[in-house]
């Protein structure tokens, strides 16, 4: 049979089943089956890739990352945070839709996940939110859209997926990232302020009050510093800091702000391990089903098409894989969407001479896009859940904050020098620099 018909058959497995709501990985994997039973692929050979994907030290980042975001939120600490949010912000027009994207661009420092970022901004103000009479629809996707920040800014944990996957600096990542992640998050506060609903006006925080926010905040807020400062001085490997930002909070920040908590750690711990066995399966059956796209000369496939359209024009390349991985994210995770199209994304960066921190950070803008459009949108249909309103509805109001992400994404690939310009400075060997052979300096790629 040939490779395309057995590809076809493999995305329709794991589309159908998929629509059936059995969950990602074992989708994944009845759509690998089934090229395995009609190709000379053995299970022996699936079963190893599944644990090749798995076997990466740069992984180990994530349950570190995750458990931080797990620890602030079952200690209750992101309160703090949330009160320095409104302290700053409560007062400009749109009020606490104002104060969602703030917390979020604070809260998306600490733990990296979107997942994390949206069931903990909705359990701190949804609430407050709808006693104050916003409208549930635009609730949910203010703060499912807010929750993507946490998908660009360190330390994203589908940056170091794909730093890990596709041998890109996690670092560079890291720092590339942060230029469209703010740009969403002011983005957000422009909209609010001139689209949104006003909310209820207060007045504006006194400097003392602010102050006083940010001493009781100044102890949780110190974990940005900490995995950011550790990484970009060289001291930390992403994993490195995670622990240490996890160490802080256990011997720090809970026998300071809430002691009794301490009694819970082994739940937290629980906890982070069970939410880190989603991703992990999911990468493992993700590089599976990469493995047989590439083996089956899929990715060369789509290359051939794509380069046939775009030659070498790096832009139009990219806003191709940005069409593609948008349509993609539609219905597929960000992690897995990274792992089983990675061939092909490295192969259309080296036909258009891309810098891979820069196509890293378009495609995770594209896949964080992705998490808040239908048909799937995982963080707006969980930010749909707990904000108690139907998809569709949440769905309808968040149309218009698409405008945002277009700018962000557009942005993104056509100015490059300013995306860049921060790991340049920072970690220029992260972006491809290299010192000067005479005198002080780098010497950095165009």
């Amino acid at each position: 049979m040939s490779s395309p018909v057995v590809l076809g058959l493999m995305t329709f497995c794991f589309l159908f089943f998929g629509y059936l709501g059995v969950p990602v990985p074992f989708s994944l994997l009845a759509g690998v089956f089934v090229g395995a039973a009609l190709t000379d692929v053995s299970l022996a050979a699936i079963i190893q890739k599944m644990f090749d994907g798995v076997d990466s030290e740069a992984l180990l980042a994530i349950p570190f990352f995750l458990l931080v975001g797990e620890l602030m939120s079952s200690a209750n600490v992101v309160v703090r945070v949330a009160n320095l949010s409104l302290a700053l912000v409560g007062h400009i027009r749109g009020g606490l839709s104002q104060v969602v994207t703030v917390f979020s661009m604070f809260f998306s420092e600490m733990s990296g996940s979107t997942t994390a970022d949206v069931a903990v901004i909705s359990r701190a103000l949804g609430g407050p939110m709808k006693k104050e009479n916003y409208d549930p629809a635009f609730i949910a996707a203010i703060i499912a859209a807010a929750s993507t920040i946490a998908a660009l800014v360190p330390p994203s944990i589908t940056a170091v997926v794909y730093g890990a996957v596709g041998n890109v600096s996690i670092a560079g990542l890291f720092m590339a990232g942060v230029v469209p992640g703010l740009m969403i998050g002011f983005g957000l506060m422009i909209y609010c302020y001139f689209f949104g609903p006003p909310g209820r006006r207060v007045a504006r925080a006194p400097f003392g009050e602010v102050a006083r926010a940010a001493r009781d905040a100044a102890l949780p807020m110190m974990i940005p510093v900490i995995l950011l400062g550790g990484i970009l001085t060289g001291w930390f490997t992403p994993t490195e800091a995670g622990v240490v930002a996890v160490v802080w909070i256990i011997v720090v920040i809970i026998p300071a702000l809430n002691r009794r908590h301490l009694r819970m750690l082994p739940y937290d711990f629980c906890m982070a391990g069970l939410i880190f066995s989603l991703p992990l399966i999911t990468i493992g059956a993700a590089n599976t089903f990469g493995w047989m796209l590439a083996y089956m000369r899929g990715a060369i496939v789509i290359a051939d098409w794509i380069t046939s359209i775009a030659g070498n024009d790096p832009h139009l390349i990219m806003l191709l894989l940005v069409l593609l991985f948008t349509v993609i994210g539609d219905f597929i995770e960000p992690v897995p969407t990274i792992i089983i199209f990675m061939p092909l994304v490295n192969t259309l960066t080296q036909v258009g001479d891309i810098n891979p921190v820069h196509m890293g950070v378009v495609l995770i803008a594209t896949l964080a896009f992705g998490l808040i459009t239908p048909p799937y949108g995982l963080v707006l249909l969980m930010a749909s859940k707990f904000v108690g309103v139907r998809f569709s509805h949440a769905l309808r109001a968040a149309l218009p904050i698409y405008v945002v992400f277009f700018v962000t994404i557009a942005f993104t690939i056509f100015f490059p020098q300013v995306v860049l310009w921060l790991p340049k400075q920072v970690i220029p060997a992260s972006v491809g620099c290299f010192k000067a052979p005479e005198g002080p300096g780098y010497i950095c790629p165009k």
